[in-house]
């Protein structure tokens, strides 16, 4: 085919930004509401989670052991396992990613706890703390800085793995991503639903950083200092 007669096929296009506007406000929403999803109930399982390792030591080992097997499966084979149980739905993706997060905030959540130190728990002891209260109230508090890390990091990932949930027909940018491809690799469509992956994490992250220092404010002259 001759130079002139090359159909053009940009890397950014406002054109097609302004034309599909309602595709990629879809993908995204898809995309957005995939990543919180899965985010928030990986959290909700790996906390308690990381609780009983912390306080049933021998648990430990087996936790993250399991949850890091979880880890290492492929996401392809992960969701084409899952399929013929869940179907090609997004709760399919959605427990691929759940299980992707939880080892992240699993050890994350871990390491929060076994970094309180030892003379902070005895003072605690020592005005009357009971189990119960030394943990929600000492433990889990000094802790949160290293969950907020690791739910940052577990976010971020999940953006990213997010696509591959196109698999099972619901991967949110990862379908637009996948269609440049098949549809003779239209390079606009695939530059955006990339640089718009890659802004909903550096804004997810940043989000939740902001949230991490206004829950954790004794940790602002730590970090100044």
């Amino acid at each position: 085919m001759a130079p002139s007669t090359i159909p053009d096929n940009p890397w950014f296009s406002w054109t097609y930004i302004e034309r599909n506007s309602d595709v990629l406000l879809a993908a995204l929403t898809e995309h957005v509401w995939l990543t919180v999803s899965a985010v928030v109930i990986a959290t909700l399982i790996a906390v308690p989670l990381a609780i009983l390792a912390y306080r049933v030591s021998w648990l430990a080992g087996p936790i993250l052991g399991t949850s890091g097997v979880l880890y290492t499966i492929p996401s392809l084979a992960l969701f084409a396992f899952l399929a013929p149980f869940t179907g090609l739905h997004p709760r399919t993706v959605l427990i691929g990613l759940v299980l992707y997060a939880l080892l992240i905030l699993v050890r994350s959540t871990l390491v929060g706890l076994m970094q309180v130190p030892d003379d902070v728990r005895d003072a605690a002891r020592g005005m009357g703390y009971g189990s119960a209260a030394m943990l929600w109230r000492i433990e889990l508090r000094l802790a949160l800085p290293s969950i907020i890390s690791g739910v940052r990091v577990a976010t971020v990932s999940t953006v990213a793995l997010t696509t591959v949930g196109q698999i099972a027909g619901f991967g949110g940018l990862g379908n637009l991503i996948i269609a440049g491809f098949t549809n003779n690799f239209y390079r606009a469509e695939i530059l955006t639903a990339t640089l718009l992956c890659v802004a909903l994490a550096l804004v997810l992250d940043a989000l939740i950083a902001l949230g991490g220092r206004v829950a954790t404010p004794w940790t602002k002259g730590r970090r100044t200092a």
